[in-house]
């Protein structure tokens, strides 16, 4: 069975006036059908570059790429028939009304609405209220979940989307993630490209891309399960001079800001909360509170991008 997308070496460079950048420095990766695979990274790590090569909108300097058996260069036109993709910024037509942008992406492809309604139904009812409001007066979460309809009218076999979550309240983050997994359900390939790293967990697989390079590729939990040290969740009265009296001890190997508390790595195998403590009693800090925590994708992401 052909594997729905393989990457082999790709490398994307781009000439700045400061010289030459590379988005993406050889990197290689499969997926397989049916899965909901992520590309994990921040701002400027290489995703966008990643999926515009593989939508064919953008040629690599090197390596190959294939989507559905089909070459992303010699065979174009026959990935575009077969995908869908969503870009990080909305791209559909502002001053098109929500159904007039829905029926012009299902002419494109020479699709029925009507025929290919089902795969869309969850998704449009929530925005069908609104059919007859021009795109660009919608608000983001619509916006997405018309975008998502309009690359899903012509019923693809994959589908791309890059940061589609960017600058979505956190419902509709939580309710477009719901809609992925009905349509991985119907059996269609999704890549998904994010900076959130929450969203690593709602993968099947993700690759955590830094500075176009492959940290690693892996489920969630194995990403997680190759941690192989304790994390310690640490807070007290002043958080900032906490932070940087920690990041400035020997014994500590890393410390992060992570919402309400630091997260804390010390060099010391078998060092622990007793240690920690000492160090907050040493400081004077007032209210320390101190607890073991499962590492998260982003206490892994920093440690694999400082080894």
């Amino acid at each position: 069975m052909v594997k729905p997308v393989i990457v082999e070496e790709l490398v994307k460079k781009y000439r700045m006036k400061r010289g030459e950048v590379k988005a993406l420095n050889g990197i290689s990766f499969s997926v397989e059908k049916g899965e909901v695979f992520g590309i994990i990274g921040p701002d400027g790590a290489g995703k966008t570059s990643l999926f515009r090569i593989l939508n064919t909108l953008l040629l690599a300097d090197q390596g190959r790429a294939t989507v559905n058996g089909y070459d992303t260069v010699g065979e174009y036109k026959k990935i575009r028939q077969c995908i869908g993709y969503m870009p990080g910024r909305f791209s559909l037509y502002q001053d098109l009304s929500v159904r007039e942008n829905l029926e012009f992406f299902a002419a494109i492809f020479n699709a029925d609405i009507q025929e290919n309604y089902l795969l869309i139904k969850d998704i449009y009812t929530q925005i069908e209220p609104f059919r007859d409001r021009r795109a660009g007066q919608l608000s983001g979460g619509m916006k997405q979940k018309l975008a998502l309809c309009c690359a899903l009218i012509h019923q693809p076999e994959i589908l791309f989307l890059d940061e589609p979550t960017t600058g979505v309240d956190a419902v509709s983050r939580k309710e477009f993630w719901e809609m992925l997994h009905r349509l991985k359900e119907r059996g269609i390939t999704i890549l998904v490209s994010t900076s959130y790293m929450d969203e690593a967990g709602l993968c099947d697989r993700v690759a955590l891309l830094q500075k176009g390079n492959i940290l690693s590729i892996d489920t969630p939990e194995g990403i997680r399960g190759r941690f192989g040290k304790a994390v310690w969740a640490v807070r007290a009265s002043e958080m900032f001079r906490l932070l940087n009296e920690l990041k400035g001890d020997p014994s500590v190997e890393s410390c992060y800001p992570f919402g309400q508390y630091h997260h804390v790595v010390l060099k010391a195998p078998l060092a622990g909360e007793t240690d920690l403590r000492g160090i907050m009693d040493r400081e004077r800090y007032a209210e320390a509170e101190v607890r073991p925590i499962s590492p998260t994708i982003e206490d892994c992401f920093m440690a694999l991008m400082k080894e």
